[in-house]
């Protein structure tokens, strides 16, 4: 029997192939790690994680790759808040959110990357962006440049005119 997804690009359902023969490689975005987790960091993590098991229950090997966002605004806010620095305040929550996801019953992700560990590849990586004009700086903020992405918003099936009404 084989297993259908939805593809939104061509709003239709197609027969599911991995990459790899017999390996399924999940990459997850997980939680930004400022503070505890409420239920919607929860309801992801029980989804995605129900569709991991499935896949597991097809007989696939899952790498489920889940990261934490340990790099943010709110991160630094709050460590100089709490007299910590970034790392021990993020390994604070994220410490927390290990123990609520277990005890929601959640399969552990293969590897929890974590964004402070790659930031040199972040930061070159929008460089490339800004040297190619997809993005541009303002103000110590970078900012994705949409019109010059043609197909920007094509998975939403809008087109950046839609985007802007109301805007």
């Amino acid at each position: 029997m084989t297993i259908k997804i939805y593809d939104t690009m061509t709003r239709s359902l197609r027969e599911f192939v991995p990459i790899t023969e017999n390996t399924v490689n999940m990459y997850v975005c997980g939680p930004t790690v400022y503070n505890y987790i409420h239920i919607g960091n929860a309801r992801s993590v029980v989804a995605f994680d129900t569709i991991r098991r499935y896949f597991e229950y097809r007989g696939y090997k899952v790498n489920y790759i889940s990261n934490f966002t340990d790099v943010d605004d709110k991160i630094i806010k709050g460590a100089a808040e709490a007299g910590m620095d970034t790392k021990t305040f993020s390994d604070k929550f994220i410490a927390a959110f290990l123990e609520d996801v277990k005890q929601l019953g959640v399969k552990p992700a293969t590897k929890n990357p974590r964004v402070i560990d790659y930031m040199d590849e972040i930061i070159d990586f929008v460089s490339v962006l800004i040297d190619k004009g997809f993005a541009y700086e303002v103000g110590g903020d970078v900012y994705f440049r949409v019109a010059k992405s043609h197909n920007y918003a094509k998975l939403a099936n809008k087109t950046l005119a839609d985007l802007e009404v109301g805007a």
